[in-house]
């Protein structure tokens, strides 16, 4: 059975290896820390170098040489054995998602190219979720004045994918975001690291599909008042005494009614008052927070 792994083990791999021995051999390694770089003999390097290897359809050629190319340059700059690693494989299963692949590989699998993109779907969707989420919240932590939004329980910044079945369908950030020396900081987004945001979407997402992100950031009188001058479409809830999936549930529930910016949780006995920012995308949600701190005039 000729899966991708096996298509990238018989026909990518020893191509990319010969591509990348020849960049470090440019860059004057000796063979044999290329070889324990590529983790094959030095025997084998040798052959690279001398051009003994299958080349592939010209097309895919071209591109694994600028993977080798980036591989290449890395390691010559210090890129470690573990790190080069990870970033062939990063590159590797981007081919595949993005669907070049998949018309070499449905050839030498003997399935339709159709097959092949069922095969990466989900991992595609799941992979652009993360990028999009990634590059907000690079934007929302450099923002001047965002720290003065955290909430003493920290916040949390969360993507979801079309139609989320569960909180696992939802991308956020482990741990979420809290302040170091006065700074804002965050771990990178994965999915499943939520479980109260992640579930707010995954409500939302029964009955207003378009609403996949959602931020919260501290409840005040002056962020009242920005919430006002900036001319969101608010919601209220009160989730003081509820249990979690209640609380959830009464805070989706504001969508029933309106398609608010934000929801204003006035929270109650033992829940701290937050404000729920809302987008179809988190660059959308950045947006808005921009909107927020320019009328709360922070600085830093």
């Amino acid at each position: 059975m000729r899966t991708p792994a096996v298509y990238l083990a018989e026909e990518v791999m020893p191509y990319l290896r010969a591509k990348i021995a020849e960049v470090l051999y440019r860059g004057d390694f000796k063979q044999a820390d290329i070889a324990d770089y590529l983790g094959v003999t030095q025997a084998m390097v040798s052959k690279y170098l001398a051009g003994k290897y299958k080349k592939p359809p010209d097309e895919l050629a071209r591109r694994i040489d600028e993977i080798a190319e980036e591989v290449g340059k890395f390691i010559l700059y210090g890129g470690s054995k573990e790190e080069a690693i990870v970033l062939v494989s990063r590159r590797l299963v981007e081919f595949f998602q993005s669907g070049f692949l998949c018309k070499f590989y449905s050839k030498y699998a003997g399935i339709s190219e159709e097959a092949c993109h069922t095969i990466y779907s989900v991992q595609r969707d799941r992979g652009e979720v993360l990028e999009k989420l990634s590059i907000a919240l690079g934007s929302l932590l450099s923002l001047e004045g965002f720290w003065a939004l955290i909430p003493e329980v920290r916040s949390n910044f969360a993507y979801a994918l079309p139609s989320p079945a569960g909180p696992g369908d939802v991308a956020a950030v482990p741990g979420r975001i809290t302040l170091a020396k006065g700074k804002p900081y965050a771990l990178p987004p994965e999915f499943g690291a939520s479980s109260f945001t992640a579930g707010i979407l995954v409500e939302i997402g029964k009955f207003r599909p378009e609403v996949r992100s959602v931020l919260n950031v501290r409840y005040g009188r002056d962020v009242e008042e920005a919430i006002k001058s900036a001319g969101f479409e608010v919601a209220r809830v009160r989730t003081g005494g509820m249990g979690r999936e209640e609380a959830v549930r009464e805070i989706a529930r504001a969508f029933l009614r309106k398609n608010p910016d934000v929801v204003v949780d006035e929270g109650g006995h033992g829940v701290e008052p937050l404000v729920y920012v809302f987008g179809a995308d988190p660059l959308e949600v950045v947006e808005k927070v921009k909107r927020l701190i320019e009328f709360l005039g922070v600085r830093e």
